[in-house]
């Protein structure tokens, strides 16, 4: 049994990796690759899964409510209001109270709309959901989404589906010191070592999906990011050594003889 579960609204999870169910080029990939992740979160984009039987095979069908925890998003919503309608939907249709809210404000970078996110996060917040908030990587809106209740918050480190990796740690970093929910990197992460970063700074956690998805071979690159999520936590946990403008030798020469 995992002793460093990942907390969510309550629940434990023995994986700090969360995958992304879209990009795919078929719903056997999806399987197979959230699979080798070893993630027990997928979200789910209400407004671009079919989620319907009478649509043909859904996402259900391959990736059993059962075995994960789905986490509904808003990706596509550009208002609160549009967001806070998707997620009451997604209560109505699978009971889910675990969501993710994203509410963007801008079509060519993606970038959050910050107070649009926070009118969101507070009415469903109200009407008793789990909100995992992605945001913009400022520590101040991170500390307004938490203030106002929200369970978990997800900075992006670089643009969605760019792969540029962590392109401030110095504000990730500031973000996961004054919080006291968990953190979890969201968005322009391009491969594993951007995973190793993320954890390294202390994230409780990484959400991805376009690096495993367009990835050459998806199922590889998924088992990559699980270990990277692994061995991150590892090093943040062990405490690296500190910095040093010189050079230290790994056998010290304290105590020895000078030659004769």
């Amino acid at each position: 049994m995992n002793t460093d579960p990942l907390l969510l609204a309550g629940k434990r999870y023995q994986s700090r990796l969360l995958v992304g169910t879209g990009k795919y080029k078929d719903l056997a990939e999806t399987k197979a690759a959230i699979e080798a992740s070893g993630a027990e979160i997928v979200t789910v984009a209400l407004r671009r899964t079919n989620l319907d039987k009478s649509k043909g095979e859904r996402l259900q069908d391959v990736i059993s409510p059962d075995d994960y925890t789905y986490l509904p998003n808003t990706a596509g919503c550009y208002t609160a209001d549009d967001a806070v309608q998707t997620l009451r939907l997604a209560r109505e249709i699978g009971g889910w109270d675990l969501v993710k809210l994203e509410v963007i404000g801008d079509k060519q970078t993606l970038y959050p709309d910050v107070i649009e996110t926070i009118a969101a996060a507070k009415t469903l917040v109200a009407e008793g959901f789990h909100v995992m908030a992605y945001t913009n990587d400022d520590p101040l809106i991170a500390r307004q989404l938490e203030d106002i209740g929200c369970c978990a918050i997800m900075p992006l480190a670089a643009p969605i589906g760019s792969g540029l990796g962590i392109q401030n740690p110095l504000n990730i970093r500031f973000i996961v010191e004054q919080s006291q929910v968990p953190v979890l990197v969201d968005a322009g992460v391009g491969t594993a070592s951007d995973v190793a970063i993320a954890m390294e700074l202390g994230c409780d956690g990484v959400l991805l999906n376009t690096a495993i998805a367009e990835a050459q071979d998806p199922i590889r690159m998924a088992r990559a990011m699980a270990l990277a999520a692994q061995a991150g936590r590892e090093a943040f946990l062990a405490g690296r050594m500190p910095k040093r403008a010189y050079a230290s030798a790994s056998s010290p020469e304290t105590g020895l003889k000078a030659a004769s």
